[in-house]
Formats: C-alpha cells, sequence, structure tokens
C-alpha cells in the first residue's frame, strides 16, 4: 500500500485529475488530502463532488481546512463572510451555479465530515496548518489553531539542523510525531515549487491557487508527483492572483 499526501487544490479540478493519473493509483493506495479544496479557480463545487465519488472507489481521508470552513458555513447558512468573498469565496459560489439543493446538501455533509487531523499507525501527523499546544494537536484548546496557525511550520524553518531530537533544545510540540504534514502556506512564499521538509516537518502546498503546481508526495518514499502549473489549465482566469 503506498500513501499521498496531496496539496490544497482551490478549485483546481483540471490539475487534480492530471496529478491522480500520474500517480496511476491501485485500491490499496490511501489518499490523504490536506484541506483547502475550494476558493480560487472556476471548479470548487466541481473539486468536491469528484472527491466525494473518489472516495467511493479508493482509501481518502480528508484533513479540513480554513477555506473549507469559510464554504461550510455559506452552505449552511448562506451567509457571506467578507474576508472569504475576497480569497476565492466568489468563485466558489459561482461555481455552484446548475447544482441542485440536493446536490448543495450532500457537499455540505462532506464538508461537516472533514477531520481536522489525522494520525496513522506510524505516528505520523497530518493537519493543515499547525497546532501551537506542546502537548500535542489532541490538546489544542482553539481548533481554528489547526487550520489557521503558521506558527509551527516558521519554527520549523528556524530550526538548526544540528540539534536533535532527544535534546531539551528540540521544540517539545515536534518531538510528539515522527514527521507532520501540512498544507495552507504556499512554498512559493519562499521560491520553493516543490514541497519543502524542515525538520520533521513536511510543507505540501506548493501553491496551486496562484502561480504553483499541485503536488502529491508519497509519504513512505518522499518522491514528489507534480501537475502542471495550474494557472496554464485556467488561462482565462486568475485563480486568486487578483493583480
Amino acid at each position: 500500500m503506498r500513501t499521498f499526501a496531496i496539496g490544497d487544490i482551490h478549485g483546481g479540478l483540471k490539475a487534480l485529475i492530471q496529478l491522480l493519473n500520474t500517480l496511476q493509483l491501485t485500491e490499496e493506495d490511501r489518499l490523504i488530502f490536506m484541506g483547502d479544496y475550494v476558493d480560487g479557480w472556476s471548479e470548487s463545487a466541481q473539486v468536491i463532488q469528484f472527491l466525494i465519488e473518489l472516495s467511493e472507489k479508493f482509501k481518502c481521508t480528508f484533513i479540513k481546512g480554513n477555506h473549507d470552513v469559510w464554504a461550510e458555513d455559506w452552505l449552511r447558512s448562506g451567509e457571506v463572510n467578507p474576508t472569504w468573498y475576497m480569497h476565492g469565496g466568489k468563485e466558489t459560489m459561482e461555481s455552484y451555479e446548475g447544482f441542485t439543493d440536493e446536490d448543495k446538501s450532500r457537499h455540505l455533509r462532506f464538508f461537516e465530515n472533514l477531520t481536522m487531523y489525522y494520525i496513522d499507525d506510524n505516528n505520523r501527523l497530518f493537519l493543515h496548518a499547525g497546532f501551537t499546544s506542546m502537548h500535542g494537536v489532541k490538546k489544542e484548546v482553539f481548533l481554528t489553531t489547526l487550520y489557521f496557525d503558521r506558527t509551527l511550520w516558521e519554527m520549523a524553518l528556524t530550526m538548526d539542523k544540528r540539534i536533535q531530537k532527544n535534546s531539551e533544545l528540540y521544540p517539545k510540540r515536534l518531538k510528539h510525531y515522527d514527521e507532520i504534514y501540512i498544507g495552507h502556506t504556499p512554498t512559493i512564499n519562499y521560491g520553493e515549487y516543490e514541497p519543502m521538509n524542515a525538520i520533521n516537518v513536511w510543507d505540501i502546498d506548493t501553491g496551486a491557487a496562484f502561480f504553483g503546481k499541485l503536488s502529491a508526495v508519497n509519504i513512505d518514499t518522499k518522491e514528489v508527483f507534480q501537475s502542471d502549473v495550474v494557472k496554464d489549465l485556467y488561462p482565462d482566469e486568475k485563480g486568486r492572483n487578483k493583480n
């Protein structure tokens, strides 16, 4: 069995299909999606529909991202969060044109059932953003931290690689897990176009919402798979590149 961690999709269905085709999946493989399925390119509703159908054929784990929280709230109440609207929500709402109320109810259930984090049998943690509790993710007081925090990644980036895990200097929150996989913070912010590794943390978000690619990592071999640059698959759109 292979396990793939897949980065933030942000409505890029064409990139997702292209990426999955490169993986040559079998029924034994597991897919762990890092969250932020919507907001950006024009096919957010179509991405959710595709993922629902994909989960009927393959072993899938779906993590909840901050954009998914906003979309879930809109589907439930019809209220539009102004911040969400400015950061891809407008495109997501437009993507639902032609979807029935039954479709929307099914998608709402998908969002409601997203998991905040996942820990596998090898003590590898998967979550969208980060956590701050030194006692581990299960002791995080504020759930919003799990899909908004960037301090865990920032800390990992600044760690001196000479510090060993058994050292008192090694951050306690990093000691709980063999590896930690996140999305949320695009690696293109650091001039990197593939997933990045810092200490025992892996960032899988390679900027598909902007001018990067959609990425997957085989978590055992660390082999990287990528789509084309997503904006090239949607040449008439800006995604979240608003300028």
